[in-house]
């Protein structure tokens, strides 16, 4: 192993929207050796990465680098560089102007190789990470899996000297995690360093020699793996108590009326095409009103397909068997008499919040289904945001800027947002992504505490073995078959 240095940090200290991101952070990583940047939500690892890669040059400190590491750079795999991608593309959308109305947008293979010619490395890696069947299609029409291996494809095809990978296996399905740690433990004992970014101890890869642990910004503990995980510093820190849960305010009014019998939702034989793709074939699906549904199966199967034609916002459940709360889909109702119904927390969601709020107000904007807050509201309104805060053991969180908050608390606040106007159906799109072992069991704890407390009634949609509620008693699930997947109901 080399002794030189790949790159040195001395009293590096970043701050963002006026709060301290990073705090005198001396590091001092040499080539060969492998690392993990181990911390909750809120540690300061994406501020780190973000100043290795460059994406953050307004730090203060000293920032050295290896000539090596000018030479080839830094590859960055993140959600927020996917979302960075499909921003661009909406914005460059021309469809109302085509005489199709379609854009197709830009395709993988266009991002993965960014202008070069297709290679024997190129196929090598899209057979290993089983994309070869989207290369043509959208960035906007694929799964989040299927975009973090689009990412990691392209950042493996630049050679980097330094890759950093942000919880690589988040988003995907059993079978690509499973894909993806031997990827991963590959990439390890390669000439390439790897830098792990990584929420619980439990996922730092076998093959990681050195760990870099931050708490709040500053560093806590630094050196060989062992040696740092036998820290009682560390393991205060990724193992801290849970908080408590309070009593769940009274029901919001209802501006609606139910049916006073029958299913919350009912899908007979319902089929979804996109030209000679077909996404759903005949599906069926009654959700009781007693029921709790944890809807799953592999990446780009057609979940998201699905959950849109019960949201409102796909235009294929027009003439098709759809019930929708005791209303055929089609009969008159707008989008809102559907949404009105609905509390939403998905990743997408969080990514997109406007910033510079506080905790109450994010809360507030819940009553209104907007992403901000754009329209006046009253003590009624902070009175049940608080109390939903309370509930969620947040209370203390109510005047605090939503940014300046962890990513994790962040994803309870938006969860106190969705059910701020007690909705019928509380639908929960992957809700432990990007979440810590501590800030996941909360969620877990949370939307239990909701089933339990209220008449609200939970779809949720995961990938991962272990993160199901206690409330579900329906499995929706999606299983592969020769020409594509077939939904099954489980009771």
């Amino acid at each position: 192993m080399s002794t030189e240095p790949l790159l040195e940090l001395h009293g590096v200290n970043l701050v963002y929207r006026a709060l301290p991101a990073l705090r005198d952070i001396n590091w001092r990583p040499l080539q060969g050796q492998q690392w993990a940047c181990l911390g909750p939500n809120g540690a300061g690892k994406t501020s780190l990465a973000r100043v290795l890669c460059s994406q953050a040059t307004h730090y203060s400190g000293d920032f050295q680098r290896a000539p090596l590491l000018d030479e080839r750079g830094v590859a960055y795999v993140c959600f927020e560089q996917a979302k960075a991608l499909c921003d661009r593309d909406r914005k460059l959308d021309d469809s109302e102007f085509r005489a199709d109305a379609s854009d197709p947008g830009t395709a993988v293979q266009t991002v993965i190789l960014g202008g070069r010619q297709p290679d024997e490395r190129f196929h090598h890696w899209v057979q290993r990470l089983h994309i070869g069947h989207i290369l043509q299609r959208g960035l906007r029409f694929i799964s989040t899996g299927e975009m973090r291996k689009t990412l990691l494809i392209r950042a493996i095809l630049a050679q980097p000297a330094l890759l950093i990978l942000d919880s690589p296996l988040d988003g995907l399905d059993h079978a690509s995690q499973a894909d993806m740690r031997r990827i991963i433990d590959e990439l390890l004992h390669s000439d390439m360093t790897v830098l792990m970014l990584c929420r619980q101890a439990e996922d730092v890869p076998a093959g990681v020699s050195h760990l870099l642990v931050l708490d709040g910004g500053a560093v806590l503990a630094q050196g060989e793996r062992e040696a740092v995980l036998a820290d009682l510093r560390v393991t205060t820190l990724m193992n801290p108590p849970a908080a408590e849960l309070g009593q769940l305010p009274p029901p919001a009014p209802r501006p609606y009326e139910l049916a006073a019998d029958g299913p919350l939702l009912q899908l007979r034989n319902v089929h979804v095409r996109y030209g000679e793709v077909t996404v759903l074939d005949g599906v069926n699906w009654v959700l009781e009103r007693d029921q709790h549904c944890c809807v799953s199966g592999p990446n780009g199967c057609g979940k998201t397909t699905l959950l849109s034609l019960v949201t409102g916002d796909n235009h294929k459940a027009y003439g098709q068997d759809i019930t929708l709360f005791g209303i055929r889909r089609g009969s008159g109702e707008s989008v809102w008499d559907i949404k009105q119904k609905y509390g939403q927390l998905d990743n997408q969601l969080h990514l997109n919040y406007v910033r510079g709020m506080r905790v109450v107000e994010v809360v507030v904007s819940g009553f209104f289904d907007t992403i901000g807050l754009y329209d006046d509201w009253g003590d009624v309104q902070r009175d049940t945001a608080a109390q939903w805060l309370a509930a969620l053991g947040l209370a203390g969180y109510a005047r605090e800027s939503f940014d300046a908050l962890s990513f994790g608390l962040q994803r309870m606040v938006l969860l106190a947002r969705a059910m701020v106007k007690s909705p019928i159906i509380l639908l929960l799109d992957e809700p432990t992504l990007g979440l810590d072992g501590h800030h996941r069991m909360l969620m877990l704890r949370a939307i239990d505490h909701i089933a339990a407390n209220s008449d609200t009634r939970i779809i949720f949609v995961s990938h991962s073995a272990g993160e199901v509620p206690a409330c579900i008693n329906q499995h929706l699930v999606f299983e592969p078959r020769e020409d594509g997947f077939q939904v099954v109901c489980r009771q």
